[in-house]
């Protein structure tokens, strides 16, 4: 059976080691190489045989993504530049403009450029389109058009960029970038520190450990660590944070998977920072994956008290596994629970429903867990906060407005048309959330509820059965509801979608140092964090 592998399994090459490094393969051998032998049959034909040329790396591009879709959204295949882009990720330098830039169709988006770096430099600016690189035009590039922005620290890249419907051309020179996992912090008030942990790379421990060192020796007797829109990053990086506040060989988080060799128990190897210092952690529905370890796991050793929205819920562990010609497959693994035992993943990618969909754990299905000291939590959907902060939770419309980049858009047009020069005195007014929905109606924005869609699917039934002649007028009372419930979604949001706004014009001004310094003094979590650290009692009530 080998030597028959050898021979006739050599162009799907990557498909062969994803497949040969699973279990499935001691116990599903015959299937498994019947598969593959079923498949290279067809490849070969198909390229050999079809009516116009083909390209062979696309066709496999798409087989194998296509295959992997099936699983869940993290099981992903990396091409030679994604392993470049992970390892930069990972490790937290890389060199290229200084910004952080959005892959689109035709263009690449300046998202954010970072503060005294190259692209900042050279006058660019949040919402500013890329649509060629050194003469290459973007719409025309098949990859990533974002790596024509890598190279050399020293080298040039020219860049024509449209600006407000204005065609621009800049000459930037790349610089090398330390990435900060900890991109601020600093004192709050006389006794209490503040740190903002962005992102679980190879210094995010290293970092946080500095910063609350240096914050204690500014006075700091309390922290707020701050991990709201982290997605997470290195497992063991989440160990090291939490070993920061927490004793040698306290266990931190489980591992489970049906590979026995991925069970896995994680715990501090060395001797904490603080014991003592009383920490309120920050969380919202964008904290996944690391943030979800750290925040659940002191959460549930009682080290901390989490604030904000339920997070994410991404219960899953991926390692990556390396493929032929540099190429990397990232493979979800293992599930993670925190120390009470709680696995807090919220989608089901393995139960969908009729349309192909991830179900979501419901909460009364939600089980109870206890904490160190018995308190009551729970799994099945994200970390929830001991204090949940409204303001702070994703709504369906503000989700809808944020993944149309409509937040975003607004504020670079907010920028072009307005001027915002004092930072502590500034506040989103009345009158440009009043603008901001009237952009909404210019940009034909118009979200569908569930609750509409399964409406709809309903009336194609009756159709069907032909009872949507009896029952149009009632359903068209209910349209008629939905209808007036997206016409005021907005203004009863009117808070969440202030915030967000708010957020991202304070970006655009005084850039990510400047809003973390506004959310010192006009953030509503962090007041409530304060509050509650200012007063000793109810926070070690809350605790016990």
């Amino acid at each position: 059976m080998k030597k028959i592998l050898t021979k006739k399994i050599l162009i799907p090459s990557a498909i062969l080691v994803v497949f040969l490094t699973t279990t499935a393969f001691n116990s599903n051998f015959f299937e498994i190489a019947k598969q593959i032998e079923i498949f290279t049959t067809m490849f070969k034909e198909l390229n050999m045989n079809y009516v116009d040329d083909t390209n062979p790396g696309d066709l496999m591009d798409t087989a194998i993504k296509s295959m992997l879709d099936e699983l869940d959204p993290y099981t992903r295949f990396y091409n030679e530049q994604d392993v470049q882009s992970a390892r930069i990720n990972n490790a937290g330098d890389y060199t290229g403009i200084g910004a952080k830039v959005r892959t689109m169709k035709d263009k690449l988006v300046i998202v954010e450029p970072y503060k005294d770096y190259a692209a900042d430099k050279a006058g660019l600016k949040a919402g500013d389109e890329i649509i060629k690189i050194d003469g290459v035009d973007i719409t025309d590039f098949k990859d990533d058009a974002g790596n024509l922005l890598q190279g050399t620290a020293g080298t040039e890249v020219n860049l024509t960029y449209s600006r407000q419907g204005k065609i621009n051309t800049v000459k930037v020179t790349r610089e090398s970038l330390e990435i900060d996992a900890v991109p601020h912090y600093s004192m709050i008030n006389d006794n209490t520190g503040y740190i903002v942990l962005r992102k679980f790379n190879k210094k995010a421990s290293s970092q946080t450990a500095k910063a609350l060192n240096s914050l204690k020796n500014l006075g700091a007797k309390n922290i707020v660590l701050d991990l709201r829109g982290n997605p997470g990053g290195l497992l063991n990086e989440a160990v090291n944070i939490v070993n920061l506040f927490v004793p040698k060989d306290q266990l931190v988080v489980t591992t489970k998977s049906k590979v026995k060799k991925y069970n896995k128990t994680y715990y501090t190897k060395r001797e904490p920072l603080d014991l003592e210092i009383p920490i309120v952690v920050l969380i919202d529905s964008k904290s996944a994956s690391a943030s979800e370890i750290v925040s659940g796991a002191l959460q549930d050793l009682d080290r901390a008290l989490v604030i904000g929205a339920r997070s994410f819920g991404k219960g899953l562990v991926q390692r990556p596994k390396p493929l032929t010609y540099g190429t990397q497959m990232k493979i979800t693994i293992s599930r993670y629970y925190t120390p009470s035992g709680r696995c807090i993943q919220a989608l089901d990618y393995w139960n969908r429903d009729e349309n192909g969909n991830a179900t979501r754990t419901e909460q009364k299905d939600y089980k109870a867990f206890k904490t160190k000291k018995g308190r009551s939590v729970f799994d099945g959907g994200g970390v929830q906060p001991d204090i949940e902060i409204a303001q702070t939770k994703q709504t369906p419309i503000s989700k809808a407005i944020e993944e149309e980049n409509l937040i975003f858009d607004f504020a670079t047009d907010y920028f072009y048309k307005n001027t915002v020069s004092d930072l502590n005195n500034y506040e989103f007014s009345d009158s440009d959330f009043q603008s901001f929905k009237n952009y909404l109606k210019t940009k034909n924005f118009n979200f569908k509820t569930k609750t509409e869609k399964a409406l709809n699917d309903a009336l194609e039934v009756a159709k069907e059965e032909n009872l949507d002649s009896a029952i149009s007028s009632e359903y068209q009372k209910v349209f008629n509801a939905l209808s007036d419930y997206k016409n005021s979604a907005i203004s009863k949001n009117k808070e969440k979608l202030s915030s967000l706004l708010q957020d991202e014009i304070i970006k655009r001004y005084f850039y990510a140092e400047g809003l973390y310094d506004y959310y010192k003094a006009n953030n509503k979590e962090i007041k409530e964090a304060l509050e509650i650290l200012n007063n000793p009692s109810k926070y070690n009530e809350i605790l016990n």
